[in-house]
């Protein structure tokens, strides 16, 4: 069977499979009522500062997975419920910027240089519909860019690299994301090295437990779900509540400004902004389709690349759409972007695709990599129908965007409201129970709390925590690829070194090690 067949059964697998209620007569499947309802979550929590995405994703899949649970039939509704949410939370993460000066998102602060100033200005309505159709532009173009690379690219690594080279990819995803994420490339590798070292606690591949100090629970290594939303979220909650506690008093509340004066986006605005919006779309779904680079640098650059190129009255940070549509569509172009390397290569390059990630490790029938897009002779690859159902739902979310996005985007600007002392206990205990709810034991916990622990260290050491997830989760992968390496070269020890892709591979990873290491030292 070809593409097309593929194609065509992920779309039928989406809309069909399972239906859960009717509409009009149309039979509505959980898939897409799934897809339905993170988008309506994620509105909510992008438009929520001190949450985001990846927090509504952190606890909604352990509670996905104990509802659905762990069977090939779980991937698509789990999955689609994950794509909603990030395509909402994208979305409502300029809500707070543009309302309230308060951004939810480290990329969203950019929105706020415009955006805010619109507001005080009395266009707070069409600084939100600029930035509405800004960010699903700029996600559009993205996700298009996905669905005809992510193949490609699977084909070409499954066609030309063997375990050798495949061990050395890893090694230069891990090198190249410990070294463009944070502000110290050592920390960065510090971090990834952390994170490799915590997940080799485990049983080997001789039966053997291996850095388990004797403890029976560590024998089978911690529980990923533990270690990686224990580092990113308690250890985030941690660091708030000091902070908290430090500054000594509440949130003030935030005054409303009255709207004035003509707040549509009109044709001519969209002519205005859409060079701004082809730009900045371009650089986000290239820097998307790096690992590890993430949606801060993009709407960073989109920004600069804007205000350079704009000449008419006025300068970026007075208050233009042009600033609000050059941040939001580059931000929102990472999106789809990001997801090329874990279709095509099972490397994840930001939070939201670590969830994507971790939904399928622990859901059984789709495993992210090259050969998710292999064509089997007179059979359906059904890893391939679970990647073109998850392209179809990205398409059904981002139609959500166009028509219901900017209605939901504007209604939940009263989310900014709830006060942080109140917000960060709710996250505490709704992260701890999804925890419990899929590993049913107090060990999980204990292990989500010392995990958590190490993340406030971190950040208060300012080590990303990025690489340390990231590499936690490739840990297997890159033993695994090695240890298939060390077999299939008849066991030579300097493996790594016997293709001249490989060594390439290794001697960009130091390359771009020491590469950023100097502009460090040099901009210290």
């Amino acid at each position: 069977m070809g593409f097309l067949d593929h194609i065509w059964l992920g779309i039928v697998a989406v809309f069909s499979a399972d239906p859960v209620l009717t509409i009009a007569g149309i039979p509505i499947s959980i898939t897409i009522t799934m897809v339905f309802s993170g988008f309506l979550g994620g509105i909510v929590v992008g438009a929520t500062p001190g949450l985001g995405g990846p927090f509504a994703m952190a606890v909604s899949l352990p509670i996905l997975v104990s509802i659905f649970g762990f069977d090939v039939d779980a991937m698509l509704p789990v999955l689609g419920f994950l794509i909603g949410i990030m395509k909402g939370a994208t979305l409502g993460g300029a809500v707070p910027a543009i309302l309230f000066n308060t951004p939810g998102t480290p990329d969203s602060l950019l929105t706020t240089f415009d955006g805010y100033p619109m507001t005080r200005n009395g266009q707070s309505g069409k600084a939100l519909r600029v930035a509405h159709f800004s960010s699903v532009s700029g996600d559009s173009v993205s996700d298009i860019v996905l669905i005809v690379g992510a193949p490609f690219l699977a084909v070409f690594v499954e066609r030309f690299l063997d375990f050798p080279e495949k061990a050395a990819l890893i090694i230069l995803s891990l090198a190249f994301i410990a070294a463009v994420v944070g502000a110290n490339v050592w920390k960065g590798l510090l971090a990834a090295l952390m994170g490799l070292f915590f997940a080799y606690v485990s049983t080997g591949q001789d039966n053997y437990p291996r850095l388990s100090l004797g403890i029976e629970e560590l024998g089978n290594g911690f529980p990923v779900i533990s270690a990686v939303l224990g580092v990113l979220i308690i250890g985030e909650v941690f660091k708030a509540l000091e902070d908290m506690w430090r500054e000594m008093r509440e949130k003030a509340e935030i005054a409303e400004i009255e709207q004035s004066g003509d707040n549509k986006l009109h044709w001519a605005d969209i002519r205005r902004i859409l060079p701004f919006i082809g730009i900045s779309a371009s650089i986000g779904t290239m820097i998307g389709a790096l690992p590890g680079i993430g949606s801060t640098l993009a709407a960073t650059l989109g920004y600069a690349t804007g205000r350079k190129f704009y000449k008419g009255d006025g300068n970026f940070g007075d208050g233009l759409p042009e600033g609000v549509a050059s941040t939001e569509a580059a931000n929102s172009a990472v999106s789809g972007a990001n997801l090329i390397p874990v279709l095509s290569l099972g490397i994840p390059g930001n939070v939201a695709a670590v969830f994507i990630v971790l939904a399928t490790e622990t859901i059984s029938g789709f495993n992210p990599g090259p050969d998710v897009f292999r064509l089997i002779p007179n059979q359906v690859n059904p890893e391939m129908v679970i990647a073109f159902g998850l392209f179809t739902m990205m398409i059904f979310a981002n139609v959500l965007n166009w028509t219901l996005g900017g209605v939901f985007m504007r209604a939940t600007g009263i989310m900014v409201k709830v006060p942080k002392q109140r917000l960060l206990p709710i996250v505490l205990l709704l992260t701890l129970t999804a925890i419990y709810v899929q590993e049913t034991n107090m060990f999980a916990i204990y292990v989500t709390l010392g995990f958590g622990f190490l993340g406030y260290l971190m950040r208060k050491l300012d080590i990303s925590v990025l690489p340390f997830v990231i590499a936690f989760i490739l840990a297997n992968r890159l033993e695994e690829s090695m240890r298939q390496a060390f077999d299939a070269t008849g066991s030579n020890p300097w493996f790594l070194f016997q293709s001249p892709i490989a060594v390439a591979f290794i001697l960009l990873a130091i390359g771009v090690t020491v590469f950023f290491a100097r502009n460090q030292k040099a901009l210290g």
